[in-house]
């Protein structure tokens, strides 16, 4: 789980690995873990998968995006969006 560029302005590319097939989420919180936007909430097989993430409605700061599967929590990356 990653995502690049990192810093960015306005979009970056969230890169991630199913480990197996499952319902996947990606979530993006602000600084204090409010959660400010799904990405992706589907069923993904095993596999490489990647997603832009557009900052057009979101200020200057530090993110977090965590991903899911099956409910449980995988990983939880920072991203940093520079204006």
């Amino acid at each position: 789980l990653n995502n690049y560029p990192n810093p960015f302005n306005p979009v970056t590319q969230i890169n991630f690995y199913v480990p197996s097939r499952g319902l996947i989420r990606l979530v993006v919180y602000d600084i204090s873990g409010k959660e400010i936007e799904i990405l992706l909430s589907e069923f993904k097989e095993k596999g490489k998968y990647n997603i832009n993430f557009k900052s057009n409605n979101y200020s200057s700061g530090v993110y977090f995006y965590s991903l899911y599967s099956d409910g449980k929590l995988i990983k939880t990356n920072k991203m940093v969006l520079m204006r």
